[in-house]
């Protein structure tokens, strides 16, 4: 599977390293060409208003919005959850609304209130189990619809969510060594393609 990482913004090389370490390799993606070439794309932490200043000063938001809309699947960690969620708060921002969620901007302070700590899963068997989270002004879920699957919790929030080919971290796996997400990611793109 080809998979682009928005690199308009952010710490794009993190994910391409981490993707790397769940055996695929990943490319960037600054132009709509490179974004038709992407069988799957990431947004990548970073901030959620300068890559929106980026998107459109690269023409990249309207190829952006036809790719979620044609089922291209996504997964955006922490400012990319909160591009890809319906609706912003702390304070109001335009998104592109692929995932029927409400998210609050640094819901958890400020870049010294970051904290890492471990996912929350409702089955201890589940495969992403022990999953270290690293939350770095990250977002909180405040609203999930009913479409979306909640897949792990940081502090009772949901923090993992997903809705069909669309998936969203408000933490920051590239950060870490394990690749597990990746993998559970990549494998659920591939299932519904």
């Amino acid at each position: 599977m080809r998979v682009g990482v928005l690199a308009v913004q952010g710490d794009f090389a993190a994910h391409e390293r981490a993707l790397a370490r769940a055996g695929t390799e990943a490319f960037p993606v600054r132009t709509a060409a490179e974004l038709a070439r992407a069988e799957a794309l990431v947004l990548p932490g970073g901030e959620s208003t300068a890559m929106l200043h980026g998107l459109a000063r690269d023409g990249l938001e309207a190829a952006l919005c036809e790719s979620l809309t044609a089922g291209l699947p996504v997964f955006g960690t922490c400012a990319g959850a909160i591009l890809l969620a319906r609706e912003v708060t702390r304070p109001a921002q335009r998104s592109l609304g692929a995932l029927d969620v409400a998210v609050e901007r640094n819901a958890y302070g400020t870049q010294v209130d970051s904290f890492v700590c471990t996912a929350e899963v409702d089955d201890p068997r589940d495969e992403l189990a022990g999953l270290e989270c690293v939350l770095i002004r990250a977002p909180r879920i405040v609203r999930v619809g009913a479409g979306v699957t909640v897949r792990a919790r940081v502090k009772g929030d949901p923090a993992l969510v997903s809705q069909g080919r669309v998936w969203a971290a408000t933490f920051h796996p590239e950060l870490t060594s394990d690749p597990r997400l990746y993998l559970a990611w990549l494998r659920s793109a591939s299932e519904s393609a």
